[in-house]
């Protein structure tokens, strides 16, 4: 398996946590994540950046997480070409980053801000279904 950084592929990646995120935080799971936060409806109006810079803010930071996935894909991909199906490498590759950085990071917020063990939970697992998705979109991408 060759595993080359496409840019259009990097960009969907972005719209593709950008989509997971908006769906995580809004119909499927925005109630219960405002409740853990502390946060009503009036209290998000008042966040200091309108919804659509925080949208533009957002979609900078899934551009560099996708171009530095891309990045971690290739180099993985040199070490484990061929030795794995596309599906299984970028669950692995999704799975690691997530376990090693993301989970260990997000674990923070719990461990030393207070804040609610299970939006710790919310938050990790939103994490490693958009690193899981943008990896497969990565890997797949043509």
């Amino acid at each position: 398996m060759e595993i080359t950084i496409n840019y259009g592929g990097v960009v969907a990646a972005a719209v593709v946590n950008m989509v997971i995120g908006f769906l995580w935080y809004g119909p499927l799971f925005g109630k219960q994540g405002r409740h853990l936060m502390g946060f009503n409806l009036d209290d998000m109006k008042k966040m200091p950046l309108t919804m659509g810079q925080a949208m533009v803010g957002g979609f900078i930071t899934a551009l560099v997480m996708a171009y530095v996935l891309a990045h971690d894909a290739f180099v993985w991909g040199a070490f484990f070409a061929g030795s794995q199906s596309p599906e299984m490498f970028a669950l692995s590759l999704a799975f690691w980053i997530w376990l090693g950085y993301f989970l260990t990071n997000t674990s923070g917020a719990w461990l030393w801000e207070g804040r609610p063990f299970k939006l710790v939970v919310l938050n990790a697992a939103n994490q490693l279904v958009s690193l899981f998705a943008m990896a497969c979109v990565l890997v797949f991408w043509k």
